[in-house]
């Protein structure tokens, strides 16, 4: 008796087999998220309808800033190579968002063109009509960092009422529509033109609920003294701190993106620092991409349930016949209320709501008549999805990550400080002595000698104990003073000769110098006398 109850409950205890990430995403949001959106009217309210290629395109990187801080020379710098359309200046150069993408063969493909695609993310862009796709286009060309990451390169952000409103389209919207889709969001700021435009102010609280997407690159940072970087600085970390509301401190990224001399050299080691971390970030994205697309999916969902509650409960309180203009008027001037009673009876949290303000306006414009109530069977379903499809596509997430070679992005600036002696911290630390033909310990044995010889060495070799005794002086904790026996300990035999004991000293210094030391003991390291035993 009641099979079909069974059954049903059966199929919903067991999740979905999936045989790629990519395809389970399309599949889980078709038949499980869309419907429920489709029903409750979101996408009028939020973000249009995801496509396949939302779920196949590559990773992308969006860039954002005011005029002249360098984002059209930032990508100009990563590719090493002139795209279509590239325009650099210190006026208002850019004046549309392009879409900088692999293609066999170099060109620029118009928007109205690029939202017929269906090969392409773009297709829902077609909402913001003409005024939007006239700036917008594609660049396309062939680059070797172009087959893991496509770049978004913006229009500057203007002060003033008068640039906004000629703009012709909403160019906040545009840039949220990017920031849902994209994986990285690089704002860029002048370290010559720190001011926060209303504009900018306006397009960054527009990326609120994306700021793990955020990072901040403080550009041309070369062309002022130490002493002032360090107030300018400052001061960029206090105007982000009253804009973006977050705990947590955005990253910034200090340098010079570009392939001209430093102006004042003063901080080099700095800058190429913060490059590499910048560069290590931004090649982590091909790898992360599922994870981040998953992510995302879940966010959607969250806020399309919560969206159908808030309907719903509108719908609920509208009267059938009389008196629905007053209480339209009513239910939105006390939404936030209504807000209360869906958290305290569903127990939502009150970050996973829609921005108040924003939603008492759209539902202005809504003839509530039209909604639709609840429909328990849509909510129990994407519930299914979150509690059993979502965890199952994390295992598949991981095997997929294990199974295929490292992805990073490769090639222009990418490629020019991996090896060689440019490479960052080439010959620095444990690299010091990486070319030279002696030994570089030698350099300092002579001063390691002396004190080698005060701790009563036994045939030739000190005690641990007795070595203990002078590392300690360094101050160093114990964790890290073991991993230098390790290393210095070369025969295993728990003592150390001399050419051993001056090898832990060279290794305490690079680490009191602020250097990491290796996992393994690189072989320029190796004293002269142990190297056919370690070979």
């Amino acid at each position: 008796m009641f099979s079909w109850l069974r059954s049903d409950d059966r199929r919903r205890k067991d999740p979905e087999v999936f045989q790629t990430v990519s395809e389970g995403l399309k599949k889980l949001y078709r038949t499980k998220l869309l419907p429920l959106e489709e029903h409750y009217r979101f996408h009028e309210f939020h973000s249009p309808a995801l496509e396949d290629a939302d779920f196949d395109n590559k990773p992308m990187v969006l860039l954002v800033g005011q005029y002249s801080t360098g984002k059209t020379t930032f990508i100009r710098y990563l590719l090493e190579q002139d795209f279509p359309g590239m325009r650099i200046g210190p006026e208002p150069t850019t004046d549309s968002f392009i879409a900088v993408m692999q293609g066999d063969v170099e060109g620029i493909i118009p928007g109205n063109a690029l939202v017929v695609d269906p090969k392409k993310p773009f297709r829902k862009l077609n909402a913001f009509g003409n005024a939007f796709l006239n700036r917008f286009v594609c660049a396309q060309l062939p680059n070797p960092v172009l087959e893991s990451i496509s770049v978004i390169d913006t229009p500057g952000i203007l002060s003033g009422e008068k640039q906004r409103i000629s703009r012709g389209y909403d160019f906040a919207a545009v840039l949220e529509w990017f920031a849902e889709r994209v994986d990285r969001i690089i704002l860029l700021f002048d370290a010559h033109k720190l001011d926060i435009s209303d504009e900018f102010s306006e397009v960054i609280k527009a990326l609120k609920n994306h700021e793990d997407k955020m990072r901040v690159v403080l550009n041309k940072a070369d062309q002022i003294e130490t002493q002032q970087l360090m107030r300018v600085y400052g001061a960029l970390m206090w105007s982000l701190g009253k804009i973006v509301n977050t705990p947590e401190v955005i990253r910034v990224y200090i340098g010079s993106f570009w392939s001209h001399p430093l102006l004042i050299p003063d901080n080099r080691k700095l800058f190429e620092a913060e490059e590499q971390d910048l560069f290590r970030d931004i090649q982590s994205l091909p790898r992360n991409a599922a994870l981040r697309k998953l992510n995302d999916l879940i966010k959607r969902a969250r806020l399309a349930k919560v969206h159908a509650y808030i309907i719903s409960s509108l719908k609920k309180e509208m009267p059938s016949v009389f008196g629905k203009d007053n209480k339209k008027k009513e239910l939105v001037n006390n939404l936030a209320e209504i807000y209360g009673q869906i958290e305290r009876e569903h127990q939502i949290s009150p970050g996973d709501f829609p921005n108040l303000k924003r939603m008492q306006d759209q539902l202005q414009a809504q003839d509530f008549s039209k909604f639709q109530p609840l429909k328990s069977k849509l909510l129990e379903v994407v519930d299914d999805m979150l509690a059993h499809d979502i965890a199952q596509l994390m295992v598949l997430v991981r095997q997929e990550e294990t199974q295929r070679p490292a992805q990073i992005v490769k090639g222009g600036a990418f490629e020019g400080t991996l090896h060689g002696p440019f490479g960052h911290g080439y010959g620095e630390g444990a690299g010091e002595g990486i070319d030279d033909a002696e030994w570089v310990v030698a350099r300092d044995k002579p001063m390691y000698d002396e004190i080698f010889y005060t701790l009563s060495p036994v045939d030739g070799k000190i005690t641990g104990a007795n070595a203990k005794k002078e590392m300690v002086r360094s101050k160093l904790p114990n964790s890290v003073l073991g991993k230098i026996w390790k290393l210095a300990d070369i025969d295993k035999d728990g003592m150390l000769d001399d050419e051993e004991f001056a090898l832990a000293n060279h290794l305490i210094k690079v680490k009191l110098e602020g250097h990491e030391l290796p996992n393994e003991l690189p072989a320029h390291l190796i004293p002269p006398s142990k190297r056919k035993a370690t070979e």
